[in-house]
């Protein structure tokens, strides 16, 4: 258990990653994924509510765009804090993984104590977030094993 401790919460932050290889390709490329997510719903015209969501913006369409494009900004600074880990600050990729398992959780919990919701179709997200939480837990459990030298 201490070692499980001492993987996600390393005592020193720096680039000497000692996971699976595969764990590290694999969150760059969610990073990358996160960064564009983020720049289009804060820089769509409806912050991707009604082109993407699927949400019916004829009623407080406003205020919809607006919590968008609050939400694009949240997922940037999400996503250049992965990119910073995935390049500069590679012992926290373990910690990394929990925050998303722990986000995608949470995103399906909300999704599911908060419906029903009104869409005019399944956003990408509410698909990915089924396919994404067990490869990230298997990424987690991959993270946390040290390579053999």
């Amino acid at each position: 258990m201490k070692k499980i401790i001492n993987s996600v919460f390393p005592k020193t932050v720096d680039s000497d990653y000692k996971g699976s290889k595969i764990t590290l390709y694999v969150f760059t490329i969610l990073a990358v994924v996160s960064m564009i997510r983020s720049i289009i719903h804060f820089l769509a015209p409806d912050g991707g509510a009604g082109s993407i969501a699927g949400l019916d913006l004829s009623k407080g369409a406003e205020n919809i765009i607006f919590s968008f494009g609050l939400w694009g900004l949240s997922q940037f600074l999400f996503a250049l804090i992965q990119l910073l880990v995935a390049f500069r600050y590679k012992t926290l990729i373990p910690l990394m993984y929990l925050m998303l398992i722990i986000e995608i959780v949470g995103r399906i919990s909300i999704g599911i104590i908060k419906s029903p919701i009104l869409l005019n179709g399944t956003p990408p997200g509410g698909v990915a977030n089924y396919i994404l939480l067990p490869v990230i837990s298997v990424m987690f459990v991959l993270s946390l094993k040290a390579k053999r030298r």
